[in-house]
């Protein structure tokens, strides 16, 4: 199907294209090396497809996202049968055009060019756009051959130290094609926010079981009914949620700026260990195709393709004077989960200060940023909630091992870290735990200190199926945990907006997701007052 707006002329423009631990560590340690040298480990044969003349090549959307001030990535990837290996893609090089217009009618096209999408890039296309103005929508397309996408909606960052008087944006996380609809996002895209935050948990590792999935089809790719380990079969999972209306809705209305958690990969993986029992060897090269292919399926810039089964992942956006955001990962550098990764009572593991959940060099960066002033709020984006979550079991006070609470010497030297260099309106922003939860941040939980930020963890867009206002988690984490000021276990999505006054989150709920198209509605909006790390709950 072709989407027509105006005529797409190809004229002479300029042209970007981005084209110690418990399972041997330093075995791991020698196979990443070995995975860096030896390109070929990675390399993954594209089925045979025959060229396919007819044929929506745009079936998987379009997308925006990482805005700077003078700059955007606009991405595609071709697919003409989606479903199918390759895409149903030639397995040869297919020629893009785009371009970005200041109007929807592209009356005024302020830049055009060519690409290139490529097999061994899953065809996808990552244009960096130079050059444009700051604070600025802009409206943008792709055309293939005589097949022209649908306009997508993309708006760059404020100046640098400009004064920006408001800006809004959402944080979504978390869906699990297989437990329901993605109306959360049809209900963002009519939004329209500046910017949008996904925090991880955009695709899901496993196997897909008929009788669990709540979508009224089998249309899905045959390597669907196995957990993906290959990048043939990442790649083809990506393809199933893309496939969505509604999130293909969403990213047309904003640029997306994304990170990872663990379900790209596989469930709370840390570093060079699988939760399950894989080698070091087989685990890396399964690390490398999942890295592949969350780049190639998200607008992400050419400087975060990885390298082998490494990525520079985490990043830093500015929005002029009023924000700071550091994108984190947590997942890449971390210490393995303590406690055999179960919920435990906090202990010397938990505290051991040798362990890391954001590595070294990751926890001078923040540390650096958080010192660096500027900026009215400075937010922290990332995957799992700094704050202990604490619940009672049996007279015993036990904590997630695979967050910050499982991590306190971590925690500790970046909220110490934060205080000491006086960090106005410190505020982590998270996804990963299904549920929405805003509480006070602490360096610690067991004694009394000061608070020093608020986080604002959100739900999941459908992972859970439909949850409810208040499950037995939600009364039991409340019940341990003081410090915890809200709780929500329904599905949806976080809508933000700042001010140089305040920070207003709004929590939008679904009561279901078992049908495509039931509405959200508020749930909830949490005010911050600039200046205070106080939550007021409406």
């Amino acid at each position: 199907m072709s989407h027509r707006s105006a005529p797409f002329d190809v004229l002479p423009g300029r042209t970007v294209v981005a084209g110690t631990s418990r399972r041997r560590f330093m075995t791991w340690m020698g196979v990443v090396g070995g995975v860096a040298f030896t390109p070929q480990l990675l390399r993954q044969t594209v089925a045979a497809a025959d060229p396919v003349a007819a044929g929506d090549p745009f079936t998987l959307g379009v997308a925006s996202g990482d805005p700077l001030p003078d700059s955007v990535v606009l991405w595609t990837r071709l697919a003409r049968r989606p479903l199918q290996p390759g895409g149903g893609m030639p397995d040869r090089p297919v020629p893009v055009q785009w371009e970005i217009a200041s109007d929807r009618g592209f009356r005024n096209v302020v830049q055009r060019g060519d690409t290139a999408a490529v097999p061994q890039d899953g065809h996808s296309v990552h244009v960096d756009v130079r050059g444009l103005r700051a604070a600025t929508d802009y409206f943008y397309r792709f055309r293939c051959g005589s097949d022209v996408s649908p306009v997508g909606r993309t708006r760059t960052a404020p100046a640098a130290g400009a004064r920006v008087g408001a800006m809004s944006f959402a944080v979504v996380s978390c869906q699990a094609w297989t437990d329901g609809y993605f109306n959360a996002y049809a209900d963002l895209a009519d939004a329209a926010p500046d910017v949008v935050f996904h925090l991880g948990d955009y695709v899901y590792e496993y196997e897909i079981k008929p009788a669990t999935v709540r979508r009224p089809t089998t249309d899905v790719p045959k390597s669907a009914w196995t957990e993906m380990t290959t990048l043939a079969d990442y790649r083809d999972r990506y393809a199933l949620y893309k496939l969505d209306p509604d999130l293909q809705a969403a990213h047309r209305a904003a640029p997306f700026i994304c990170a990872y958690d663990d379900h790209e990969v596989e469930n709370n993986w840390a570093a060079g260990i699988p939760e399950k029992g894989q080698s070091p060897s087989e685990f890396i090269v399964r690390r490398a195709a999942a890295f592949k292919a969350w780049w190639e399926n998200t607008p992400v810039r050419a400087a975060l393709r990885p390298d082998g089964a490494d990525i520079r992942m985490y990043r830093r956006f500015e929005f002029g004077d009023l924000a700071r955001f550091s994108v984190l990962d947590t997942r890449q550098y971390r210490s393995d989960q303590a406690n055999d990764d179960k919920d435990s009572p906090q202990d010397a593991a938990t505290a051991d200060p040798g362990r890391t959940i954001t590595g070294a060099a990751q926890e001078k960066w923040i540390l650096d940023g958080l010192g660096t002033g500027g900026a009215r709020w400075n937010v922290l984006a990332h995957q799992t909630t700094i704050a202990d979550l604490a619940r009672n079991k049996d007279g015993v006070r036990i904590v997630s091992m695979d967050g910050w609470s499982g991590y306190e010497a971590s925690r500790a030297r970046i909220l110490d870290g934060a205080a000491q260099r006086k960090v106005p309106n410190l505020v982590s922003i998270v996804g990963d735990i299904h549920r929405n939860v805003v509480s006070e941040l602490k360096s610690t939980y067991t004694r009394d200190v000061p608070t020093v930020g608020v986080e604002l963890a959100g739900t999941s867009i459908a992972s859970g199926k439909d949850g409810k206002d208040s499950d037995s988690a939600d009364q039991a984490i409340k019940a341990a945990s003081p410090h915890v000021k809200f709780g929500n276990a329904q599905r949806g999505y976080m809508l933000n907006r700042l001010s140089h006054e305040q920070w207003r989150a709004e929590f939008r709920v679904a009561d279901s997701i078992a049908n495509r198209g039931l509405p959200l509605h508020r749930r909830a909006t949490v005010t911050i007052p600039s200046g205070r790390p106080e939550i007021t709950v409406d």
